[in-house]
């Protein structure tokens, strides 16, 4: 059911900034979160401060749109865990008139096929679940080093018999000095609510962020290094996990509980993802990229075994008219997630 207090609704989609003790399946449309490049995925799972031709970045950081990205395309698909893949698909285009480009693109997830069976455990037939999302929006240089974005995505979701209808946003704003290669944003993500929902007396909350981040290329090497802050509208992301084995010291008796410092020093890292680009070859045609993310790993991380969780990796390369990305984000001894993209911009077609 649609409520009629618009004026809430509005209220709702620019200030959600509903806070939660802990993180990861409070939130509906938690699809919203995932990176849609294999650029994203090997850096970590989030860019939002690097401006440069790149077209999807537009999607997480409106503000990011510039006229580099003038008639380019760009499509993404990922295999995830489980047999769940998502995938991305989008376009951006300069108008010179009113000094922004505008953007549009289409992120959809499929879980796969599923059995469904009675309350009597009978097996009656599958079902799928899928969800989309389609955003329109633009980014506005203010001057020579401001600029601001914003996104409208429309939602949907289908998981068996349940659908929901949703609406989200995007606001960014993003500095950028050329000289010093130096670049800073901050954008508030998926601040929004759902129009109809699974079932009527239930609402959920979107995935909403706060997120900050800068990006410095060196001036003698070509490394470009990025450090983003996520979910700065809340401070306690740490997982109380009530099954996790207490510490215990020699022979065996239970040793004194985490200090407070200790506790402080997690957590600020949860808050954080580093990533670097080196950037080989004239013109920057191919890269190699890193990242790590300490809220990733020390959620997903087996006690006592060493495993790769929390840190991705992959490469970008320009083969004439096309650049192509890999990226591998690496979520658990059971695996990770392998993501693909080719972009082309249809300007280059006319030369």
């Amino acid at each position: 059911m649609i409520k009629k207090n618009w004026i809430a609704l509005v209220a709702g989609l620019f200030f959600s900034l509903s806070s939660f003790a802990q993180i990861g399946g409070d939130n509906t449309y938690e699809f919203l979160s995932l990176p849609v490049s294999a650029r994203t995925t090997a850096l970590g799972g989030t860019l939002i401060s690097v401006k440069d031709y790149d077209a999807a970045l537009g999607f997480a950081n409106p503000a990011l749109l510039n006229p580099s990205m003038h008639q380019a395309l760009t499509f993404s698909t990922s295999l995830h865990l489980a047999g769940i893949n998502f995938g991305y698909a989008g376009y951006a285009h300069h108008i010179d008139k009113w000094n922004t480009t505008v953007n549009g693109g289409i992120q959809y997830i499929s879980y796969g096929n599923f059995t469904a069976a009675d309350l009597n455990g009978q097996v009656v037939g599958e079902f799928k679940a899928s969800e989309f999302a389609m955003a329109f929006g633009g980014g506005y240089q203010y001057s020579e080093t401001l600029s601001f974005g914003a996104n409208v995505k429309l939602l949907y979701s289908s998981l068996e018999s349940y659908n929901s209808f949703g609406l989200a946003s995007d606001l960014a704003v993003t500095y950028a000095d050329t000289s010093s290669k130096f670049s800073a944003s901050l954008v508030f993500r998926n601040a929004g609510f759902q129009i109809s929902h699974y079932t009527e007396d239930t609402r959920e909350p979107l995935p909403f962020d706060v997120q900050a981040a800068f990006s410095k290329q060196l001036k003698y090497l070509p490394l470009r290094f990025t450090v983003t802050a996520h979910n700065l509208h809340r401070w306690d992301i740490r997982y109380d996990d009530p099954n996790a084995e207490e510490p215990t010291a020699l022979f065996g008796d239970p040793t004194s509980t985490e200090s407070g410092f200790s506790q402080f020093v997690d957590n600020f890292f949860r808050h954080l993802i580093f990533s670097g680009e080196l950037l080989l070859g004239r013109n920057e045609v191919f890269q190699i990229r890193f990242g790590y993310n300490h809220l990733r790993r020390a959620e997903l991380n087996v006690d006592n075994t060493r495993s790769l969780a929390g840190f991705s990796g992959g490469f970008g390369l320009k083969i004439k008219r096309f650049r192509i990305g890999y990226g591998l984000g690496m979520h658990h001894l059971a695996g990770g997630t392998n993501h693909f993209t080719i972009s082309t911009g249809l300007n280059e077609f006319k030369r």
